[in-house]
């Protein structure tokens, strides 16, 4: 309850007339924070470990012009300062997530940047973990203590993608929403500060609860779990966030800057592998919701393949039909990824098309002479059909 009033009271101070009466001057920034305590040392040397595993693991993302990327709009977000010591690994794993460790480890998961339209909304998410790390929020986590539950939900979410280290499963922190609340506002005022467009920290709260509105529907189930919380909820809603920010943002909201070309054309390299991994998640509900919004009503080449993909993977015959016309669509939109042939061919060979499957199939046979499935894929051109 404390927690609860306190999360309250923070978001109740923010209201007021304009973001510039309501934000407060950043806090000013000390050293490095060296730790004192044997709760303090004992976490520093669990996230330094977490740390020496992960920059072995083959879930990081080595690419340079990425990595230099992010670490580039970290330091315009919250200061050269305090960006200094922070070490950024993209981590890839198809969810929303972000988090920074007290040692100065920030994590990114590609999952994030995908749903994510322009710099100031990187910015916002980057701003916001480094507020956790400025607080301390970690360290009073650490003190309060993690149920086995918490490592239960946490390595339950990331079991797919083993890759990931075991000292980064154990070193997760489950915020309250007091601290929550406090690193929204802080993420805003870094925001605010280093010039980016206030309005991008509620926005992206805003598709968060679109599409899981659209993930619940397309399982069947009621859409309730995000409009309003329990007494006792650890986080903010998706909703109360989207509508505190939004109005501490105030009048300035639309002011400021959203470098949109810029973040496009760092994250285009790597779209086509973050939407691969999206698909992978079994989710046609939010998948078909987030390629909608990536779209935004021009559907390029590359999201037609995966919306593609998405039909074909989820296979009800309607879906086949669906699937066959995104294919051709991406192929007529100039793709020339060999899936695309791969995907039609087979979508109309299940629709009963064989004839036109085969040739599909055929063709991308020509174009990735290579294939790890080349085998397969002939004989369903020599037997016109599929098991």
């Amino acid at each position: 309850m404390a927690g609860w009033m306190i999360a309250a009271a923070l978001a109740g101070a923010a209201l007021g007339a304009g973001a510039s009466d309501r934000l407060a001057p950043l806090p000013p920034y000390g050293t490095a924070y060296t730790p004192t305590t044997v709760d303090e040392r004992g976490l520093w040397q669990q996230a330094d470990e977490a740390e020496r595993d992960l920059r072995d693991s083959p879930a990081v993302i080595r690419d340079a012009a990425l990595n230099a990327y992010i670490g580039k709009v970290l330091c315009r977000s919250v200061g050269e300062g305090r960006c200094r010591g922070v070490r950024v690994y993209v981590v890839r794993a198809p969810y929303f997530n972000a988090f920074m460790a007290p040692n100065g480890m920030m994590i990114v998961w590609t999952g994030a940047l995908l749903r994510l339209r322009d710099e100031a909304e990187l910015a916002s998410v980057l701003g916001h973990e480094f507020g956790h790390f400025e607080m301390r929020h970690e360290l009073k986590t650490f003190r309060r203590g993690r149920t086995i539950g918490d490592i239960i939900a946490w390595t339950g979410v990331i079991s797919p993608y083993s890759t990931l280290p075991v000292s980064l499963i154990q070193l997760h922190f489950s915020y309250s929403r007091a601290q929550e609340t406090e690193a929204d506002l802080m993420g805003l005022r870094y925001l605010t500060a280093a010039g980016y467009r206030p309005l991008a920290a509620s926005r992206i709260w805003e598709r968060l609860m679109a599409e899981e509105d659209a993930t619940a529907l397309g399982r069947k189930r009621r859409v309730t779990h995000h409009y309003s919380a329990g007494f006792f909820a650890d986080h903010p809603t998706e909703l109360a966030r989207a509508t505190y920010l939004r109005e501490t943002a105030g009048t300035d909201g639309e002011r400021g800057d959203e470098a949109r070309e810029a973040f496009l054309t760092a994250m285009r390299p790597w779209r086509a592998t973050f939407l691969a991994d999206q698909i992978k998640r079994n989710d046609f509900g939010g998948s078909e919701y987030l390629l909608g919004e990536l779209a935004t009503g021009h559907w390029t080449s590359d999201l037609l393949l995966t919306r593609g993909e998405l039909y074909r993977e989820r296979g009800n015959p309607r879906d086949l039909v669906s699937a066959a016309q995104f294919y051709q669509q991406a192929i007529d939109a100039g793709c020339t990824d060999p899936i695309a042939w791969r995907g039609l061919g087979l979508s109309l060979l299940r629709g009963q098309q064989a004839a036109a499957g085969r040739a599909a199939l055929k063709t991308y046979l020509e174009k990735a002479p290579a294939a790890s499935d080349r085998a397969a894929m002939a004989m369903l051109i020599g037997e016109g059909g599929v098991q």
